[in-house]
């Protein structure tokens, strides 16, 4: 039995009864029960919604020996365990179908199971909450858009010429902007903010901040929506971190704030010079000591390291601002105490949320838990910097590439307990296999530089 979403004589729980009466009302015909693999995929089974009550109480099974990173055949049972607070219709099916956001359960245990990220990120936040703080997050995933062939497949070539901030006619994706928009608010987001990006077909969304779990959550959905409308409108979209080359690749700036107990920001000092409190500096301090291992998690594709190249606003450097957007780190101007949070620049959309937020969490948590004192804040543009500035600042670089990712990430036992044994083992697993497989690879570019040369 699924305890959470079963009430004391063994019938539904409020959450879960209230769930089921909806899905009643508004004549839901299927249910998408969601979870993801440890890569970010967002994973469903579909059931009609007659079985909703079976799922809350009994769970829905599943072979996971055929998901990426869970377990061996020999293993393989699991249980879905929905998550009533995550019920939401699916704007684009007329209304007849609906989703759950599940937790994974390890059936020979009948406890959650240790490689779903969704248990890890719950980890994470439980963590935080013994240091007595709530998590706050709120990303910034950017996105492209483009044409799609005479067969329906992606190509790279965007709809419009628009740049940051552009109207139309320059920017012709704004009507699809407003449609994802409409999507996202009828699954329940808040919407803050629209626009086109500095590179042509680029686009960014952003969305109220929330709890760090409900972030990750929405995440999952916001990547689904914006695919769906985009479909709809014979576009394709994609978050590939770096789809075009030279121009602006696509990042998932992340902001975070930790709250106490009585609903005070834990980040916010009036005192300081940065409007940052010792919390908050040592929080940064941590993320930017782990910040090389925290790359496999948070830019965790070969692509990924496409985008973080110095010349097109991704940051490299291992440093923080209060101005330039150079730095790994950005504290953003604040009008309201509440408001304080720090910014990392480096994740992109590619990463799996779940996992990314869960690592950011504990390298901070763990610069609290040792008292790190954050460098001074570097103010001019690293960008600029030469190699003898920067060892002049102390400024190191972020892994150029996801080999160099991964080999920081094995000697960063913080990050590795961040993921836990069984994921760190299976995601470094699947990632150096990634990186294998593109080093044998020969490209296009060294065909054309290299063939009728030598």
């Amino acid at each position: 039995m699924t305890d959470e979403n079963t009430a004391p004589d063994g019938g539904l729980s409020a959450e879960a009864q209230a769930v089921v009466d909806e899905i009643e009302e508004k004549d839901v015909d299927f249910l998408r029960l969601q979870f993801t693999d440890i890569l970010g995929t967002v994973k469903n089974v579909a059931v009609p919604a007659t079985q909703a009550e079976k799922a809350f109480t009994e769970g829905i099974y599943f072979d996971g020996s055929s998901i990426e990173g869970f377990v061996r055949i020999q293993e393989s049972d699991m249980r879905l365990t929905p998550d009533p607070s995550t019920f939401a219709i699916l704007p684009w099916r007329d209304g007849r179908s609906a989703r759950l956001i599940c937790d994974v359960i390890n059936t020979s245990t009948g406890e959650p199971f240790e490689g779903d990220p969704r248990t890890i990120l719950k980890g994470a936040i439980e963590r935080a909450e013994e240091m007595g703080y709530q998590v706050n997050a709120a990303p910034e995933p950017e996105f492209f858009l483009f044409e799609e062939d005479e067969e329906g497949r992606a190509t790279t070539k965007t709809n419009d010429a628009g740049g940051y901030f552009d109207l139309a006619p320059k920017d012709l994706a704004s009507d699809v902007r407003r449609d994802i928009i409409y999507g996202l608010e009828q699954m329940g987001f808040e919407i803050e903010a629209s626009h086109h990006e500095v590179a042509q077909g680029q686009h960014e969304i952003n969305f109220e901040y929330d709890d760090a779990l409900t972030t990750a959550d929405n995440v999952g959905t916001f990547r689904t929506v914006v695919r769906a409308i985009a479909a709809q409108h014979d576009l394709h979209a994609t978050f590939m971190p770096k789809p075009i080359p030279r121009i602006n690749g696509s990042g998932m700036h992340t902001h975070i704030s930790l709250f106490t107990e009585d609903g005070e920001n834990a980040f916010h000092d009036d005192d300081d010079e940065f409007n940052l409190s010792d919390t908050a500096h040592s929080f940064l301090a941590g993320i930017l000591e782990h910040a090389p291992a925290l790359a496999a998690v948070t830019n965790p594709t070969v692509n990924s390291y496409k985008r973080l190249v110095p010349g097109y606003e991704a940051p490299v450097y291992i440093a923080w601002s209060d101005r330039n957007r150079s730095a790994l780190i950005r504290k953003p101007a604040a009008r309201v105490p509440a408001a304080s949070r720090i910014e990392a620049r480096f994740p992109d959309p590619s990463c799996n949320p779940y996992l990314a937020f869960a690592a950011l969490i504990h390298a901070g948590l763990d610069g609290i838990d040792k008292g790190l004192e954050a460098p001074d804040p570097v103010r001019e543009n690293i960008y600029e910097f030469d190699e003898e500035k920067r060892e002049e600042y102390g400024i190191e670089t972020l892994p150029s590439n996801l080999g160099e990712a991964i080999t920081a990430l094995e000697s960063d036992e913080v990050v590795q307990d961040a993921l836990g044994e069984h994921v760190y083992e299976k995601f470094v697993e699947a990632k150096s296999q990634e990186y294998d497989e593109f080093r044998i690879d020969v490209s296009q570019w060294e065909l054309d530089q290299y063939l009728e040369k030598f």
